[in-house]
C-alpha cells in the first residue's frame, strides 16, 4: 500500500508544490542519455515528475505506482497523454522491452519487504531488453540520515496557490533496524485538517543491494555518488547482459 503522503487525494495534490526543487533528477536524465534510452520503465513514479521529463525528450515512457491518487495528479498534467500510467508495482508488471528502469527518489528503500524487493528486482529485469540497464539510488546507512529527521530541522510554512497556506513537518518516529519509520504532518490553514502520513524506509548495505542484483541475474556496471547529495547515497547501475 502507499503511503498517504502519496495516497491521499489532498496530500497527493500538494506534494509537488511541498518539493519543487528536483535537481535530483537531473543525473537520471544525463544516464538516460548516456545510455541512449529510447524506452523507460519510471518505477514508482509518484506524480509523474520524472516521466514527463523523460517524455519531453522524445522518450517512449511507461510510469507505474501503487498510489491512485499519484497517478490522477500525473495524468491531469500537461503533456501526460505522451506516457503510459499503470496503477500498480513492478511486481505485475505488463510484457515490456524498455532500455531502462528506474527508481527515483525514496522508491527503492519504501519497498521494504524482502519479499517484495526480490519480486521487483525480477520484474524490472524481465521488463528489460538485453543489456538494458537499471538505475536507483538508496541512502547510506552509514550516514543515519534518520537523526537530522526533526520537527525542528524540517518545519516550514508553504503558501500554494489555489489551497493557501500548509504547515508540514517531520519526525523520526521508530529506527527497528534495518527499518526506520517517521512521521510527515500537513495542517491545511483553509480549513484547520491536520493530516498526517507514516513511511517506512529500509536501510540496505552497498553490499546487500550488489549481492541480491547478482541474485538476479544483474552485472553490476557500477556505484555512483549522488551529485545533489555527495557522500550521502549509492546510485547504483546494474545491467541486464547480453544473451552469450
Amino acid at each position: 500500500m502507499a503511503d498517504d503522503c502519496f495516497g491521499h487525494p489532498r496530500l497527493a495534490a500538494i506534494y509537488d508544490p511541498l518539493d519543487p526543487d528536483r535537481s535530483d533528477l537531473d543525473a537520471y536524465l544525463r544516464m538516460a542519455e548516456e545510455f541512449g534510452a529510447n524506452q523507460v520503465l519510471d518505477i514508482g513514479c509518484g506524480t509523474g515528475v520524472f516521466a514527463l521529463l523523460l517524455a519531453d525528450r522524445g522518450m517512449d515512457v511507461v510510469g507505474i505506482d501503487p498510489a491512485q491518487a499519484s497517478i490522477d495528479v500525473a495524468r491531469a498534467k500537461s503533456g501526460s497523454e505522451r506516457v503510459r500510467w499503470i496503477c500498480g508495482d513492478a511486481t505485475a508488471l505488463p510484457p515490456l522491452q524498455v532500455d531502462l528502469a528506474t527508481m527515483t527518489a525514496n522508491v527503492a528503500q519504501a519497498i521494504t519487504g524482502p519479499d517484495t524487493w526480490h519480486k521487483t528486482l525480477r520484474g524490472a529485469y524481465e521488463a528489460l531488453r538485453p543489456g538494458g540497464h537499471l538505475v536507483f539510488e538508496t541512502r547510506d546507512p552509514a550516514r543515519r540520515a534518520w537523526e537530522e529527521w526533526t520537527r525542528e530541522n524540517s518545519y516550514r510554512v508553504t503558501e500554494i496557490p489555489g489551497v493557501g497556506s500548509v504547515e508540514t513537518w517531520v519526525q523520526l518516529i521508530e529506527v527497528s533496524w534495518p527499518l526506520v519509520t517517521f512521521r510527515s504532518t500537513y495542517i491545511f490553514a483553509a480549513d484547520g485538517q491536520v493530516l498526517t502520513s507514516d513511511s517506512t524506509l529500509r536501510f540496505r548495505e552497498r553490499e546487500e543491494i550488489e549481492t541480491d542484483l547478482v541474485a538476479h541475474g544483474y552485472v553490476v556496471q557500477d556505484v555512483r555518488d549522488a551529485p545533489d547529495r555527495p557522500g550521502r547515497e549509492f546510485v547504483f547501475l546494474a545491467r541486464r547482459p547480453d544473451p552469450q
